[in-house]
Order: structure tokens, then sequence, then C-alpha cells
């Protein structure tokens, strides 16, 4: 049954016509596979999540089904069973689309026994893997004639000893596979100021850890640099959509996630990102982010994602239907189009971009006035909590107790 009241709102397009016949399964993923279940929930496509304990779409009132994933257990060997085994049926025929970094791994080195009872959109798995792969993606990146930072590798004390009179401090030691990298550490890399034998630290800690990392150049300036690229091209080459947003902050400044972001068409990201997609052959769902680098004003490459990302109800509230357009796509149904969109929508995630906020400050980089200033005018799109649908809010809040108190024990 349609919920009126949530059906999303696209120009020129109604989303009621739309053949929903094909199921969704969403893996992973946090505010995304809660936008994209809310929406497509709401326009009749029964929807099913498999997460683990804090993937927000799995408590969402347009979840037909959940598959949560038992604490501890590997993500990947629960999808295995779940999805590869006779144990359900019914869950053949769906759309699968991947949430995380974690479920890309799982869909493209299992894509040829998926399609046996799996839909997909259109991508080459290979690639996915290799937008997954940060060294690959600048290796990519470089080889379409797109500028990125430098690097080196960190592979073995080899590596170490030959990196140490050529790398310019500050800079990151970085894992190659984001997702290993986080569960492990509980953050998304290491900075390092100006100390080599520290540097040397971290990478060895990462060994530690069976993590393969790299060595990279911080680019300079504030986070406000940042801005990113949105494409879906189909399966013969034809660009469904284009869209960039930037970012305004994260927490902790520098090296966070972001908590502030901005829907903003910027000329100059959307070349860069049109020139890399297009270098590498690409097809399907892509995302690239780029930071300016102030000693040479040239957008870099920083990282690209071949799934939705958290920022999705910022894009899709601005009046960029890029769930939809990703579902016709891939059931080969007419999809909706669009030429502009909202360019003051901004996403903001209210108490960690005060603590941004308390951090810049302190360092001198904004004042209390203009902290306010720039919260205005006010046009704010929550990545959780909606009031018809508050079970995720709830959900979310039981998850981080939970994990304060697993942490204290």
């Amino acid at each position: 049954m349609l919920d009126v009241d949530n059906l999303p709102s696209i120009s020129g397009f109604d989303p009621s016509k739309i053949d929903v016949s094909t199921p969704i399964l969403i893996l992973g993923g946090r505010e995304n596979s809660l936008s994209l279940v809310r929406r497509f929930g709401a326009a009749g496509i029964k929807t099913r999540v498999s997460g683990p304990a804090d993937c927000w779409g799995m408590y969402s009132r347009h979840c037909a089904e959940h598959f949560k994933i038992p604490h501890g257990a590997s993500g990947a060997e629960y999808w295995n069973d779940l999805l590869l085994s006779a144990k359900n049926p019914q869950l053949h025929g769906s759309l699968l689309i991947a949430g995380s970094d974690l479920a890309i791994e799982f869909m493209a080195k299992n894509r040829t026994a998926l399609e046996a009872n799996f839909v997909f959109a259109h991508g080459d798995p290979k690639l996915q893997l290799a937008l997954l792969d940060k060294r690959e993606t600048l290796i990519l990146a470089r080889k379409a004639g797109v500028a990125t930072p430098q690097f080196w590798n960190a592979a073995n004390e080899d590596d170490l000893e030959n990196i140490r009179d050529s790398v310019e401090f500050p800079v990151m030691v970085k894992p190659i596979l984001s997702h290993n990298f986080i569960k492990q550490f509980g953050k998304k890399l290491f900075i390092i100021e100006k100390d080599f034998d520290e540097l040397a630290g971290k990478v060895r800690l990462a060994w530690s850890k069976d993590i393969e990392v790299m060595v990279i150049e911080m680019i300079p300036g504030p986070d406000s640099q940042l801005s990113s690229f949105y494409t879906y091209i189909d399966g013969e080459d034809q660009v469904r959509f284009e869209y960039t947003k930037r970012i305004i902050r994260r927490y902790p400044t520098n090296r966070g996630l972001a908590c502030y972001h901005k829907s903003e068409w910027m000329p100059e990201t959307a070349e860069a990102g049109k020139k890399f997609f297009e270098g590498i052959g690409f097809q399907g769902l892509g995302n690239i982010e780029f930071k300016r680098d102030p000693r040479d004003n040239i957008l870099k490459v920083i990282e690209s994602n071949a799934r939705f990302t958290a920022a999705q109800e910022l894009v899709v509230k601005a009046g960029a239907p890029i769930d939809f357009i990703f579902y016709c796509a891939a059931t080969g149904q007419p999809a909706p189009t669009f030429d502009e969109y909202d360019q003051q929508l901004t996403y903001w995630y209210g108490l960690r971009d005060f603590l941004a906020f308390l951090e810049m400050r302190l360092a001198g980089s904004i004042s209390t006035e203009q902290w306010i200033k720039s919260l205005f005018p006010l046009k704010h799109v929550p990545p959780l909590h909606n009031i018809k649908d508050p079970y995720p809010s709830l959900a979310a809040f039981s998850a981080r107790l939970d994990k304060t108190v697993r942490s204290l024990i």
C-alpha cells in the first residue's frame, strides 16, 4: 500500500506509476539504508534490510522484514548463509543494494553465484572492488588524468625505509580497505604531524592487525574545501544523473566524518568527477570526493564509492531522486530526471557539529558568531529523526547505550 504522506515529490514523475514488483534487499549501511527504506517502502516497494545492530534501516516502519547480523558475527559469513543457501527463497528476485563497503565487497566477490537468484544494478564488480581499495583508486585517478595527493606504499620494512627521506609531513597512515581498519581501530586513519618514528610505529601497528595501509600526504586547508560528485552510468554508457554537494564541517576536524553538508552544484567538481568515471570506464552508481589543494588550487581525489552514501537523505530531499533513478535503471523502467535541485538545503548532525565548533574555536579558526551565522537559513535535513518513523531514533539510542556499556565491561 502506498504511503501518500511519505511519497517523494519528483517534478514531472509520478512514483505511484512505478512497477514495484521487484522487491529490494539492502545490505548494511546506516543513514543511507534508512533513507532508502523510507522512500522505497513509502512507494509500495517491498524493502528488506540486513545489517549489524547500528543499521538504522532495519528499524523503520517501512522495512518489510529485517535480518540482523548477531553481535560479533562475520557479516560476510552471515550474508553467505542468508543469500547463498536454500534457507530464504522468499528473498529471491530481490534487487540487492549495498549500503556499506563490506556489502560491496561481499556482493562483488559473490556476484556470479548471487546473480542466479538476485537482481543487480549496472556495474563491474572488479571496478567496484578497485574503488574500495584506496591506493588503487588513486592509481586509477592518475591514469584518468585526475589529480591526487602524493602517496607512498607501506607494505613492508623496505617500503618504510625507502620513504624515510621523501615523506613530507603531515601525512596520514590510511588503510587500503577502510571498513577493516575502522572495525579494528574505531577511526578512519592515523594522522602523523612530523615524526617519522611515530609514522613507522603506526604502520607497524596496522601490520600487527593484518591490515594493509599506505602513507598519503595530508592536503592542507579546512574541511570546507571538500566536495563530492554523484552519478549513475547505465549499461549503454548513458549518464542518468549528475549531482554535487560540499562539506561545511567534519568532526573531529580534518579527520572525522562530515557533520554538516550542503547541497550545491559545483561545476568544477562535476567536471573532475565525470573525467574520473569516464576515464576508468565505470558503470553503475558512483560517488567521488575531492579536496581543493590551496597550494595549487587543484581538486584532488580523496576517495570514491560505488554505493549510496551517508548523505543520501540530503540528496533526495534537495530534489535529486537518485534512489528512484537507480531502481528504475536496474529494473528496466523509464526513470525520472532532474535538471536542478535545492542549492540551500543542508544536512546537519547537531551535536557533532557543536563539538566541531568547540574544537575549531579552541584552534582559533571560528568564532561563536561565525558558527551561529553558518547555521542559517536553517534549512536542515536530519539524518535520522522523523516523527512519523520514530523507531530508528530509539534503536540508535539503544545501540549507543549498548556500545557504551560494553566498553565499560
